[in-house]
């Protein structure tokens, strides 16, 4: 066994919802002990099934997913003009389209209220209790979005929520890590005042950072073994995108194909750390830490 720092950590599997694979790997790996968490998508393949597998599993902490890039909106396409792509009724596929919309003003920041808030209806109607919100791609690490989203979530009750920084210690334990992506995680981090300082003043529960965003991608057990020996005291989100790689994810345009059967396996590194407290969003109040 490997000794490390007595902290809590929230293991949080992103993309319920987005196969029937995505789920059932996720739903091992929280049988198993592992994943106490996930994030669930309001709208897309495999949504229907989760909230079943959800709803069987008390234990499963469960937050919404705020899908805003690379999805299908829950409100008409009439209603969010500005956060969709007029020839397909989806959001833009594309990470850098959102963003050019968003720098130059071109998206109403009462569209992302709405289409956040209704996302998150759509889960508590059909009987999800919500521990936490978090969003797809991290969008909410601006401002721009952090606050419609938070109104969204205050307004339905849910006050936690992810802070989507990467700490130093976590950045520097990762030294396998594509460099361009350690480029972009890193130079975020000036945000990270800002966005904290909002979730503070609007009264939600956070971690003290995310764990791994730098290892989205090619996370396996060596690397996450480097992180988790380094996890200082306190409250940290370990975030993964584990499942299974089947014929459904095949047929989605994402870079998260492969390295969703790498991370089922490196989550089996966290049996190595017992002295590690695993939790999930319901643990947190607001003011912590």
């Amino acid at each position: 066994m490997i000794n490390s720092p007595r902290g809590r950590l929230i293991v949080n599997a992103d993309d319920f919802g987005l196969t029937s694979g995505v789920n059932r790997g996720i739903i091992e790996l929280h049988s198993a002990g592992l994943v106490t968490s996930t994030s669930l998508m309001a709208r897309a393949g495999a949504t229907e099934e989760a909230i079943e597998v959800a709803r069987a599993t008390p234990t499963l902490g469960v937050g919404c997913h705020v899908v805003l890039v690379d999805g299908e909106p829950v409100l008409p396409p009439d209603q969010i003009p500005t956060l969709i792509d007029s020839r397909t009724g989806h959001f833009p596929h594309s990470l850098n389209t959102f963003l050019t919309r968003l720098f130059t003003g071109r998206i109403n920041a009462a569209e992302v209220e709405a289409e956040a808030g209704a996302q998150i209806d759509s889960l508590q109607q059909r009987g999800i209790r919500l521990t936490h919100i978090d969003t797809h791609k991290h969008t909410h690490v601006l401002p721009q979005v952090l606050h419609p989203v938070l109104r969204a979530a205050r307004a339905r009750g849910i006050r936690a929520i992810r802070n989507p920084f990467e700490p130093k210690w976590s950045i520097h334990a990762t030294p396998r890590a594509q460099w361009l992506r350690t480029v972009q995680v890193s130079a975020l981090r000036w945000l990270e005042p800002f966005c904290c300082g909002i979730i503070e003043k609007e009264g939600f529960a956070t971690t003290g950072g995310t764990v791994a965003v730098i290892g989205t991608g090619i996370l396996d057990c060596a690397m996450l073994r480097s992180m988790l020996a380094c996890l200082p005291p306190g409250t940290w989100e370990l975030v993964t995108h584990p499942g299974y790689n089947d014929a459904d994810l095949e047929c989605l345009r994402t870079r998260l194909r492969a390295s969703r059967d790498g991370e089922r396996d490196a989550l089996t590194t966290l049996k190595e750390f017992p002295g590690i407290r695993l939790i999930s969003f319901a643990e947190l109040q607001p003011g912590s830490p």
